[in-house]
């Protein structure tokens, strides 16, 4: 059967079972048979071909765009004749490429000698932004050898005609509002975890969003207001928390949006949502990404008493009233030019955060991307001219405070920052282009950073980045057939594209299916490093690191840059001592509990920098608190650490590159060397004085301060989702946090350790605690299923060494096997220890779940609704979290311990230490701009 009878029985099906549009065209090959029925006049599917090659190909760097741009070509210099296709129309199919075989074919046609398809060609050129070196060194030794079309082009581009010629965003813009939850919305709501496998299908993946129900409401209030956007709204609460997904963007973005190009299906831009508290920080970067609007509502106002003083209810907790209503249909104006929002003549509140000039230029350019590299561009051509940068775009914002010293993520910044103009440091607030040091790329939202690096023809690794790394974690608990015919294609591109892949295409070495965040923590080997990673968990120990959707995650990938606000830091610091059977777990919960008692019920954390002073505490237990202020809202976070063990940890990411490249896991670029290299190069910096461990300046200004008191902490603390709170905006907050003796009595029906949140000292905890039972007890039975899930093969290679894993076998009922791996995921569970493979397992939610209707206790970090654990119509699922030993011995009673229990259980057990820093964790401040 030929390939368009193959396509055309999938469409088909994808009708008659799905309700689905035809899948978009990425094949070389299937385009190739539809363009020869094209040429055939007499074909019986001419006309549908012709819609196919017209709307349904996808351009940039795909093996169907560089055909059609082939074709398209032929059409131009009369070499093929289409009817339906003239020239004119050839060169707009081409101006929708964006880049890759277009841009090729366009400088062919530009910069040949016949001006009836040069001039033409010049003018598509003109509005391209998506060019590389190979395209940019063209136009350059043209211009050298005097050619006028090229001098045109690159004349063109210094001023930016590319941007300035583009349409201003409308002064007034009309808003249906649609509740899409009461309370936080996390990305799952919007594109949920378990349907990962279609995120690259985006008009499939689009069918999960929310509800059925909510998509035909959404559907209900564009006909019913044909002349208003539909803006999904979190009423009382943050929209956009938990994971950063492109795919949950897209797919408000299709329900909501705007259609891009009118030749390329089910890629929309321009949505508009909003949250009584505003878009959390990596959801709103998503937004921008597709030149969206993200709006900060305030439209629930704490009450205040005749003193001015908040009025709080029985819990110790602000009561709120409605300053104004967004019910679902009330029709709003945004006012782009006063940056207000408006109902009728009434102004509601003040939305100036959404309409920075930057944010401005997003939405005029359609996203980000065109942004970025329009600034790139113009640069290029600026020098290549030898003229003087037009001023086109908004300057950065660079703000600098003579005298007042900088916070170690001001020192990171100013350190990485690219064509900055002041010549004194810069301070929070200020906007500034970075290179970016570590990339890191998870497996489920990898196949659509593919489709972005298509998109914007992107066909290598950018020279700038240091390390960059493809996990398989995500889709690591279950080989079936979505990851089996997902996941090679996924490694097979970014091996090619330069990056290191778990799993190598040729077959080589071992698949790896450890958790990306831990990786991206051995491989960042210096603390001023910056990090850009596919998960809202990418928070090292060492550097910054920020979470980022799949979009992101492929620029900083092509371009080896991104571009961010510096944002506030808050200062975290502790005192008291931690009592022996206490777990830093506790210390980190804690955390969030005491800072919100501090500030009266605000989260300062939110969309800022946590800058925690940790001392001593090695990098992968460091780990543990960085990789929670996720849960906290915070933007990142950075460890504040001493030069010895700054030393130790990076000694300790060497060893595992090390274990890497011993595994045949190297690159033809040597990029795992290099990294080797640059960690040998920090050590010396650290050992002779030259630069020391990263520390803030002693008089740097901080939003806020916090104290955590570790007298204070008695009790192993659980976040809980407070599924049964009476205000539904009050669930699945991760910001309830109960001491254990909350629970008395209360049975647990699954126990899970494992995740990003845990390190090999954990599964020493647990292999400990199996031998304290047996001693106490004789023999162990679980009353309650435990799956344990290493967070890397290095762990479970070092745990065989040393003796434990052994113990862990010995007391499970389940162990992995690589060589079968499971092929359905489990959906039952019996009372005995399952030892899992190295990954995320329940934390991600697409794979292994529990039983509907569970009490789960567990160390990962996701409680949100139907992440872990389903409801059922009895009974609420309910994801609680905890540490490790509180996990075990849960599972082991069946239900929550008593202190008493607790305490007995972990006896003699060495938990994750952790002692206040003695001495200050500063830097005496010097006037000079850090280089």
């Amino acid at each position: 059967m030929s390939l368009y009878l193959e396509y055309i029985k999938e469409i088909e099906s994808r009708k008659a079972d799905l309700g689905l549009a035809p899948k978009p065209i990425d094949s070389a090959e299937l385009l190739s048979e539809i363009i020869a029925q094209i040429k055939d006049q007499n074909h019986e599917h001419r006309e549908d071909s012709l819609n196919f090659f017209i709307y349904n190909t996808l351009p940039g760097t795909t093996s169907a765009a560089g055909v059609k741009a082939k074709f398209l070509k032929e059409i131009i210099l009369g070499q093929e004749s289409v009817a339906e296709i003239t020239p004119e129309f050839a060169f707009e199919l081409l101006s929708h490429m964006k880049g890759g075989p277009s841009i090729e074919v366009l400088l062919d046609l530009a910069l040949s000698d016949d001006t009836t398809v040069s001039t033409p060609a010049a003018e598509v050129l003109k509005i391209q932004v998506f060019l590389y070196e190979a395209d940019t060194s063209r136009l350059q030794v043209a211009y050298k050898k005097g050619n006028t079309i090229a001098k045109d082009i690159l004349e063109s581009y210094a001023k930016a005609e590319f941007f300035t010629k583009l349409p201003e965003i409308d002064e007034k813009i009309d808003v249906v509002t649609y509740i899409a939850g009461e309370g936080d919305i996390s990305t799952d709501l919007l594109s949920p975890g378990h349907q990962a496998h279609s995120r690259a299908d985006r008009e499939l993946h689009g069918k999960c969003m929310i509800t059925p129900e909510a998509q035909d409401e959404i559907k209900a209030l564009q006909a019913k207001y044909p002349n208003a956007k539909v803006m999904l709204i979190a009423e009382k609460g943050t929209m956009g928390v938990g994971s950063s997904r492109m795919s949950g963007v897209n797919n408000v973005a299709l329900w909501a949006g705007e259609q891009a190009s009118p030749y390329v299906p089910f890629i929309n831009i321009a949505p508009v949502v909003a949250g009584t508290n505003g878009i959390a920080p990596i959801f709103l970067t998503t937004v921008d990404v597709t030149g969206g609007i993200g709006l900060d509502l305030k439209n629930w106002v704490k009450k205040v008493d005749a003193n001015g003083n908040t009025v709080t209810d029985a819990n110790g907790d602000p009561i709120l009233e409605e300053a104004y209503s967004v019910a679902t249909g009330t029709v709003l104006t945004i006012d782009t030019k006063a940056k207000k929002l408006y109902k009728g003549d009434e102004e509601l509140v003040d939305v100036s955060s959404a309409f920075t000039p930057q944010k401005m230029e997003f939405m005029k350019a359609g996203g980000s991307y065109a942004v970025t590299f329009g600034k790139k561009l113009q640069t290029l051509a600026a020098a290549t001219l030898g003229i003087d940068i037009p001023q086109v775009y908004a300057p950065s914002k660079e703000i600098s405070h003579e005298g007042q010293g900088l916070t170690a993520v001001e020192k990171i910044f100013n350190r990485n920052a690219v064509g900055v103009i002041s010549d004194t440091p810069l301070h929070a607030g200020s906007n500034v282009r970075v290179k970016v040091n570590i990339v890191g790329s998870q497996d489920t939202t990898g196949p659509m950073t593919c489709q972005e690096l298509e998109a914007m023809a992107a066909s290598t690794i950018s020279p700038l980045v240091d390390g960059a790394y493809q996990s398989g974690c995500h889709t690591a608990s279950v080989w079936d057939s979505k990851a089996q015919a997902n996941i090679p294609k996924l490694m097979s591109f970014m091996n090619n594209f330069g990056l290191i892949t778990a799993r190598d295409p040729k077959g080589v070495y071992h698949a790896m299916t450890d958790v990306i965040h831990k990786v991206l923590n051995d491989i960042t080997i210096d603390d001023r490093a910056i990090i850009i990673g596919g998960d809202s968990h990418t928070r090292m120990s060492k550097g910054v690191a920020f979470g980022a959707d799949s979009g992101t995650v492929a620029i900083a990938l092509a371009t080896g840059e991104s571009a961010m606000p510096i944002p506030d830091s808050v200062k975290v610091v502790f005192k008291g001592k931690m009592k022996s059977h206490m777990d830093f777990r506790d210390v980190v919960h804690a955390t969030q509990a005491q800072m919100l008692k501090q500030f009266g019920g605000e989260n300062v954390f939110q969309g800022r920098i946590i800058e925690v002073h940790i001392g001593t505490l090695m990098a992968d237990q460091a780990f543990t608190f960085t990789d929670w202020t996720a849960e906290m809202k915070a933007k990142a976070s950075i460890c504040i650490s001493n030069n010895e063990t700054l030393i130790q940890s990076i000694e300790l990411a060497k060893s595992r590159i090390q274990i890497m490249i011993n595994k045949g896991m190297e690159n033809e670029a040597g990029m795992l060397a290099g990294l080797m290299a640059l960690a040998d190069k920090r050590i010396e910096e650290i050992k002779t004085g030259a630069q020391p461990a990263l520390s803030p300046d002693d008089n740097a200004k901080y939003y806020a301060e916090v104290t955590v008191d570790l007298d204070a902490i008695s009790e192993p603390m659980i976040a809980d989702p407070d599924v049964n709170n009476e205000d539904v905006s009050k669930r699945y907050t991760h910001d309830v946090i109960r001491p254990v003796s909350y629970y008395k009595n209360k049975s647990v029906d699954l126990g899970f350790v494992g995740s990003c949140m845990v390190h090999k000292g954990d599964m020493q905890i647990i292999a400990q605690m199996l031998r304290n039972l047996e001693k106490k007890n004789g023999s162990i039975e679980f009353k309650a299923p435990l799956v344990v899930a290493p967070p890397t093969y290095n762990i479970v290679d070092e745990l065989k060494a040393e003796g434990d894993w052994e113990v862990l076998e010995k007391y499970s009922g389940f162990v992995f096997d690589d060589n079968k791996p499971k092929g359905e995921a489990r959906t039952k569970y019996d009372n005995i220890l399952y030892l899992e493979r190295p990954g995320c397992n329940l934390c991600m939610g697409n794979q292994e779940k529990a039983e509907p209707g569970d009490t789960v206790i567990a160390t990962s970090t996701r409680l949100f609704q139907g992440r872990v654990v389903a409801d059922t119509t009895e009974k609420k699922g309910e994801s609680l979290l905890g540490s490790t030993p509180l996990v075990v011995l849960s599972t082991v009673l069946g239900r929550f311990p008593t202190m008493d229990e607790y305490t007995a259980a972990v006896e003699g057990i060495d938990l994750t230490n952790f002692e206040p820093p003695t001495e200050e964790m500063s830097t005496k401040y010097i006037p000079v701009k850090a280089v």
